[in-house]
């Protein structure tokens, strides 16, 4: 099996990475991330022009790899955008299952003139398997929507929602809704990210797919859950990555006792121990996204890449704080931040013991698990 990107892959890589280093350095995000809005519209506009907004729409141009690829180099540098949330995640749906006249307004998402976002988690949601208490009514030809949905990551700026309701006779459907309809109670994440509660009271919805009926949509809805399961990981990947950068740069300049903190064993080896967890999680991550672009939207191999990549994320925050000192918690240094995003990807669709346990109720299937 090759592990290696594609030349073009690897241009994205590049040019992502390019485009996010020019547009942020720690002061100028904490500086965007504590605006109105949480993120640049100006960033926004560029990442429509290189592509990257649209990946994954058109599945024989760019797949899971391509989105693994940005979403890494999201992670490094901590950029606010919600590529994923109000783009990716959304937009994917709609291309699989909307309709052409549905599958329009994509376009203007790719374009980055339209934000949409995924509602689908309520309150009191442990895991993402949770049953959805949102319900669909029809009157004729025309369906409203009643719930509350929260987080909605991105639901606060997002023109349209994609959103998940139990149908009448049963399953869950998905319907699109304009964000106007709805009330939204806007909120900004301890990680500088934004979401929103969103509450439908009888709201015009449209049904994704073939109008007026709506179909049971769990299967499509489980497998958006793994691709976005899939899209935290490769971002926590990237900012595992330069977490560790920043304290092994830390250790090399930092003098205690009249030399670098790296001269203490001690330290080195406690730094060797988190470039071991991030070489796992980067293997999981790679496992992970590599069966969804095989077409293996397996929820198991989710779990397994998403407790692997929390336990691995954990233990990197903690140390590059503990590394750091006093310095490490401040929120004019970097690496506070990436301690905090990391915490919130790890509770995200699921926390590492929420897996944990989805892993052991499969135990059965299994001549032989090690834990």
């Amino acid at each position: 099996m090759d592990f290696q990107l594609t030349d073009e892959q690897n241009l994205l890589r590049v040019t992502t990475r390019d485009l996010l280093a020019r547009s942020y350095d720690p002061e100028s995000r904490i500086k965007v991330i504590g605006s109105d809005l949480g993120w640049s519209r100006e960033v926004w506009s560029q990442l429509a022009d290189t592509g990257i907004l649209g990946l994954g729409f058109e599945p024989d141009e760019a797949g899971q790899i391509e989105i693994m690829v940005v979403l890494t180099e999201v992670g490094r540098r901590l950029a606010p955008e919600p590529i994923l949330h109000a783009a990716l995640a959304p937009g994917a749906l709609i291309a699989q299952l909307g309709t052409d006249a549905q599958q329009q307004q994509l376009d203007e998402v790719a374009a980055g003139q339209r934000l949409l976002a995924f509602a689908h988690s309520e309150p009191g949601h442990r895991k993402p398997s949770a049953t959805v208490t949102t319900k669909a009514a029809r009157q004729g030809d025309s369906w409203t929507l009643s719930g509350t949905k929260n987080p909605v990551l991105a639901g606060d700026c997002a023109d349209a929602l994609v959103v998940s309701a139990a149908l009448p006779d049963g399953g869950t459907g998905l319907f699109l809704v304009d964000a106007d309809a709805v009330t939204r109670h806007p909120y900004r994440t301890f990680d500088g990210q934004r979401g929103a509660q969103i509450d439908l009271a009888d709201a015009p919805a449209e049904p994704l797919g073939e109008a007026p009926n709506a179909a049971d949509a769990s299967r499509a809805i489980g497998e958006t859950i793994i691709r976005i399961q899939s899209g935290l990981c490769s971002e926590a990947v990237g900012a595992m990555e330069e977490a560790l950068r920043l304290t092994t740069d830390y250790l090399k300049t930092r003098k205690q006792f009249g030399v670098t903190l790296n001269k203490f064993q001690t330290l080195t080896q406690r730094a060797a121990d988190m470039y071991v967890s991030l070489e796992l999680a980067r293997s999981m991550n790679l496992y992970a996204g590599m069966s969804i672009a095989d077409g293996n939207l397996d929820p198991l191999i989710a779990s397994r890449a998403k407790l692997q990549i929390g336990r691995s994320g954990r233990h990197i925050a903690q140390e590059s704080i503990q590394l750091h000192g006093g310095i490490g918690v401040t929120a004019e240094y970097p690496v506070s931040h990436y301690a905090a995003r990391l915490t919130a990807i790890e509770h995200t669709l699921g926390t590492s013991g929420d897996h944990l346990h989805n892993l052991v109720d499969h135990l059965g299937d299994y001549d032989l698990a090690r834990l």
